[in-house]
């Protein structure tokens, strides 16, 4: 509310000065020439030109400096490297050609501003010029466009070689849920419309499918390290995004159909936490959450990282707490941990 009433105040201010400037230029005796800009005038908005341009230059800079340490650290799959290098690339051009259009566009404002006497020169039309501002654009777009449907085109082709382990990703309002296939890595059948609470079938898997009896169902994800995952997503309700930043890997869950995804996790998590950026993070985020906690405020434990699994599409009122923790973990770890996980048979059997 306080910022609120102080935003307010602000504006009424702004307003007010506004209003008071309106009334001084009409008390000009020579208010009929108010309108009309002088070389004066046209001088020092070349230099307040300047000054927006070294601005917009500073706040890049400064934008680049202080919040880069927000960005996520490496990528933890094969295929993320690819995909920041393109990424990283896109920036580059994108900075290189507004930095250089930026210090033209005010440069030749200040330049070509209005003096009196003087008449501005133009040309109704310039092949040469508009050949070369076209074709240049054309064919970087045409580069990067063709660099990202390549990368894209690897990064989807989901297939079965090198023994993928296969797992269902099931989003519903608002909470995930895992389904490995079991010894034979084969996901049983499924729909929504065999869901039944009572009998702890929350999926709604199909109790007469043999592929189903030794399925798996996790509220946490573990992944081993370099094997190939490919994910099967399904959604309960409305649209949702399976989103897991750190391994630059995403894909909508679609109401209705199954969508897929497939990556090789490359760091395991007790790795990842040694990076030195996500080191300096947490210890970033515990010194936050330590003094939150010396005024007693909730939410100040300390904070461990983890993989993730988020939602990113605005599904509801709890979107924002839409996650899934994941665990990378190496072959026989993970063979020890899904080795202790109750099959869907068992668990039928356990509620009858």
């Amino acid at each position: 509310m306080t910022a609120l009433l102080t935003l307010t105040v602000l504006v009424l201010v702004a307003i007010a000065i506004w209003q008071m400037t309106k009334i001084f230029e009409l008390s000009q005796l020579k208010a009929e020439n108010a309108e009309i800009a002088t070389d004066s005038d046209n001088k020092y908005n070349g230099y307040l030109l300047f000054g927006f341009l070294i601005f917009i230059y500073g706040i890049t800079i400064f934008s680049f400096a202080k919040y880069s340490k927000v960005l996520l650290p490496e990528a933890s799959s094969a295929h993320g490297g690819e995909y920041d290098q393109l990424m990283w690339v896109s920036f580059a051009i994108i900075f290189f050609v507004q930095f250089i259009t930026q210090a033209l566009l005010h440069y030749f404002g200040y330049k070509y501003r209005g003096e009196e006497g003087k008449k501005a020169l133009f040309f109704a039309d310039n092949d040469r010029l508009e050949f070369i501002w076209t074709i240049i654009p054309v064919i970087v777009l045409a580069g990067l466009i063709l660099w990202g449907l390549y990368t894209w085109t690897n990064i989807m082709e989901i297939n079965d070689e090198d023994d993928p382990l296969i797992v269902e990703l099931y989003a519903q309002q608002f909470n995930w849920t895992a389904r490995y296939g079991g010894d034979d890595n084969v996901l049983g059948d499924a729909s929504v419309r065999l869901i039944d609470i009572d009998r702890a079938n929350v999926l709604g898997l199909d109790e007469s499918d043999p592929n189903a009896a030794d399925d798996i169902l996790v509220k946490e994800l573990h992944l081993p390290v370099g094997r190939k995952v490919n994910f099967m997503m399904r959604s309960q309700d409305v649209l949702h995004s399976a989103y897991m930043p750190h391994f630059r890997a995403q894909m909508n869950c679609v109401p209705g159909m199954i969508t897929q995804f497939s990556f090789t996790p490359t760091v395991t998590t007790a790795e990842m936490r040694l990076n030195p950026d996500v080191v300096e993070k947490v210890k970033r985020i515990n010194g936050i959450r330590a003094k939150k906690a010396a005024k007693g405020e909730p939410n100040s434990d300390p904070w461990e990282f983890d993989y993730v699994l988020l939602c990113n599409k605005i599904c509801g009122k709890s979107h924002y707490n839409m996650q899934m923790k994941i665990i990378v973990e190496t072959e026989e770890e993970y063979n020890k941990w899904i080795a202790e996980q109750a099959t869907f048979k068992e668990t039928i059997a356990s509620v009858e």
